[in-house]
């Protein structure tokens, strides 16, 4: 006899039961960004969103993935994602990708985003590094948009690709991208963050998904660090990593890890997201 297969389309009453984490994850990592400047440690910032989490009555959802104990990932330069928050100091022009997430009454939200700290002394890399992550915030909110009237999944993955392509010469990392999400944090289906073959699950009411583009100034290859879990480019060349956690309900979408539900991403391509009820 086959086993039953979850559905990736949440109920209306579960997926209402998800705004909790979504909040928990925004303000996790609201305050993770404001604790990103030079000279602070990534233990401290991840040490700070913990304590939020644990505030808004949730855990890190990260720390229930086997193996891993930090409430975030924080990837650096040329680290991609699943970096590990150690002690170095962020130092001046770095470019920051954090990566977090909440679990809730058991309900799950992910989210990403990515900065760059100020440095003088080196405007041009500055400059570099901010229109790379300005890149992939306009692909993810790219992203996001296509989903609200798509009629099946993979149409996000080419708006994302098609976003990437206008901002400049930047790769898109393939092999990590984004996902569904529910009572777990990994769930079917996959989200591509570029063009690929069919179409897709339907895009309808229920579906809740994690939208996570990552994309690098060089070559898209990538490596392992030896720590087993850092993701890096192989070139040394800059990375910048983006998330969002949305769902498609009856009136429309809403993103659950933005306290605006997402409007002032959506705002410029026309898409006005609509609160769960």
């Amino acid at each position: 006899m086959f086993g039953r297969t979850r559905s990736i389309y949440k109920s209306p009453h579960e997926l209402r039961a998800m705004i909790p984490a979504g909040a928990a994850t925004a303000a996790a990592l609201a305050e993770a960004r404001d604790r990103i400047v030079v000279g602070a440690t990534p233990l401290e910032v991840d040490a700070a969103a913990d304590e939020v989490i644990r505030s808004l009555g949730g855990r890190s959802n990260f720390q229930l993935v086997p193996g891993y104990r930090h409430t975030l990932c924080i990837s650096v330069d040329d680290d991609i994602v699943h970096g590990i928050p150690g002690d170095r100091p962020f130092r001046p022009g770095d470019i920051v990708s954090v990566d977090g997430g909440a679990e809730v009454d058991g309900w799950n939200g992910d989210a990403a985003f990515t900065v760059v700290l100020p440095d003088p002394a080196r405007p041009d890399v500055v400059a570099a590094r901010e229109a790379l992550a300005a890149a992939a915030e306009r692909s993810l909110w790219h992203g996001i948009a296509a989903l609200a009237s798509a009629r099946h999944l993979h149409e996000v993955g080419a708006a994302i690709e098609d976003a990437v392509e206008a901002a400049g010469d930047y790769g898109i990392i393939e092999g990590y991208g984004g996902h569904g999400i529910g009572r777990s944090m990994h769930e079917e289906p996959s989200v591509y963050n570029h063009r690929v073959r069919g179409r897709g699950p339907a895009v309808r009411p229920g579906l809740v998904v994690a939208i996570e583009p990552m994309i690098v100034a060089g070559a898209i290859d990538t490596v392992v660090r030896d720590d087993g879990w850092t993701v890096t480019t192989s070139d040394g060349a800059d990375s910048a990593h983006v998330e969002h956690t949305v769902a498609v309900h009856d009136g429309g979408i809403w993103v659950l890890t933005a306290p605006d539900g997402g409007a002032a991403g959506l705002a410029p391509l026309g898409v006005v997201p609509v609160p769960i009820t």
